[in-house]
């Protein structure tokens, strides 16, 4: 009896691994359209780019240099510093105010632009990145200050818990407590929200767009519009452009290159294990749900990013299902590259496509 179930096991797991392995792309279909794409005008842009390339690669491959053989027990403590402090040089100015706050038991901060809200009623939650591991509020206050002074808003930045001390969803959570929250407080007190905005990057693009949809499917009140960059949409990580752009991806490449030796078939096996939770869930792959009846929204990505197609593909499907989604890309960007402002032209570049979408849906 034993030899049978082994028997057996054996031609199950076989047959799985071979459909793994022959089964269609049904997502492929949103390969296409590429979206717009964005390039700076002018030489002199062009050679300020390239200058500001040169030195932001050398910082990124300098800072991951010293742990890139190092396990990721022993690198994510390294990781979790580094994002806090690459910023805190003081060569960004970040104009606007930093509050620490509880927002429904979910640390945060409150980020204020000078002449910002005076009714203390336009707020825009912030997700921060870091594959779901590492960052904080800190280590996105040049983008979060950014965005309260072009969008008119006060922002509130969350420091959602992160793996592996807690679950995929302990996150999950964290951002729903903030958004109701949100809902009725601002900075000055208790009041209701008159216009919201959510925004994220990489893991934080992941989780804005997944509140997106947990907010339609419990009718709560929906965001205005929602900004992700360079979103995480499938945590099953099979879209092209994660492996195709793996040499071109200078800030995620030490990161992700140990998923260049796992046969893609089993990229998706090692995820599920890592984020001990199913990866087809919607809830983690926002790709993979319903897409329609969503806010409008603005997805930006580099060309040159592993996570390109995960943007490219979600507002492909999300336009499909009838969803206002518009997808912008740059070419040799590092991912997230706003968070480089102002040194990156196509920083700036960002930023206005950000204010006009926001300006548009106010």
């Amino acid at each position: 009896m034993t030899t049978q179930l082994w028997l057996l096991s054996s031609i199950a797991t076989t047959a799985w691994v071979a459909y793994l392995i022959l089964r269609k792309d049904s997502l492929a279909q949103f390969d296409q359209p590429a979206g717009q794409l964005f390039k700076l005008n002018t030489k002199a842009a062009q050679a300020e780019s390239v200058k500001a390339l040169k030195a932001i690669n050398q910082r990124l491959r300098g800072n991951a240099a010293n742990s890139t053989k190092m396990s990721m027990r022993e690198r994510l403590p390294i990781m979790r510093e580094s994002m806090d402090t690459f910023f805190a040089s003081g060569e960004v100015d970040c104009v606007s105010d930093f509050i620490a706050v509880d927002a429904g038991g979910v640390p945060a901060e409150w980020v204020t632009a000078p002449g910002v809200d005076a009714n203390n009623s336009r707020r825009l939650l912030y997700i921060h990145g870091g594959a779901f591991m590492a960052g904080s509020p800190k280590s996105h206050r040049v983008i979060t200050s950014k965005l309260s002074e072009i969008t008119d808003c006060t922002v509130l930045s969350i420091d959602y818990r992160l793996m592996p001390e807690h679950s995929r969803m302990a996150g999950v959570d964290d951002c729903r407590l903030a958004y109701d929250w949100l809902l009725s407080h601002g900075p000055k007190g208790e009041k209701d929200v008159s216009s919201l905005f959510v925004a994220g990057d990489s893991a934080g693009g992941n989780l804005t767009l997944s509140l997106l949809a947990w907010a339609r499917d419990t009718g709560r009140r929906s965001a205005d519009a929602a900004v992700a960059l360079s979103p995480v949409t499938d945590a099953r990580f099979v879209s092209p452009s994660i492996k195709d752009n793996l040499d071109t991806d200078v800030m995620l490449k030490p990161l992700a290159s140990r998923m260049a030796k796992i046969p893609r078939f089993m990229i998706s096996v090692a995820a599920r294990l890592m984020s001990k939770h199913s990866t087809t869930d919607p809830v983690v792959s926002p790709l993979l749900g319903d897409l329609s009846g969503l806010p409008p929204i603005l997805v930006l990505a580099s060309d040159h990013e592993i996570l390109r197609d995960d943007g490219r593909r979600y507002v492909n499907k999300a336009k499909a299902a009838g969803t206002d989604a518009t997808f912008l890309y740059w070419k040799n960007m590092p991912h997230v590259w706003p968070i480089f402002y102002p040194d990156l032209p196509e920083a700036h570049q960002a930023f206005e496509q950000i204010e006009g979408f926001v300006k548009t849906h106010s």
